[in-house]
């Protein structure tokens, strides 16, 4: 039988988990197998560069985090070896990440993954991955609400322009 500390640590690193899955704006499990060190490394190293933290945790750490609440069906694929990414802040980053890190690595599969604390399907991870960052969807919307404002400018240039060359 586990002695008391062991119990203790147990039941915090479990309320840990329970608290960042409950603070992440998303998060994705992993099945992380057959890949080395030098890609694990490469790959936690873009992740925590984006704000993601990645753990590898025991699937029954999980499962006892998630009891209860609106992730528990994440522990349907609690199965073999699992590593968690979540964010707190950006809604994409840990799956675009790790869909492009599985599409080059065959042992390296995306297990289920979860958004505003409602388990999504494998599809909707897929469709996340594909979104751009978070700053080229900003960049984009600056230059939406700056276009009218430039072809305002660009017409009062024109009629300058023209009116100066009239007065030639």
């Amino acid at each position: 039988m586990a002695s008391a500390k062991v119990l203790e640590a147990k039941k915090a690193e479990v309320a840990a988990l329970s608290e960042r899955f409950q603070n992440a704006c998303a998060g994705v499990l992993v099945d992380y197998k057959g890949i080395n060190v030098a890609d694990d490394t490469a790959l936690r190293a873009e992740l925590r560069k984006e704000g993601v933290e990645y753990t590898v945790t025991k699937n029954t750490m999980i499962e006892l985090a998630v009891k209860g609440s609106e992730l528990e069906g994440l522990t349907d694929c609690l199965k073999g070896t699992t590593a968690v990414a979540t964010s707190k802040d950006d809604y994409v980053a840990a799956a675009r990440i790790l869909a492009k890190f599985a599409s080059t690595h065959e042992n390296f599969n995306i297990k289920s993954g979860f958004l505003d604390n409602e388990v999504i399907s494998l599809e909707k991870i897929d469709s996340l991955a594909k979104l751009p960052s978070r700053e080229v969807l900003l960049a984009t919307v600056c230059n939406v609400f700056n276009a009218p404002i430039a072809s305002f400018a660009r017409a009062v240039q024109a009629i300058v322009d023209k009116g100066e060359a009239a007065a030639e």
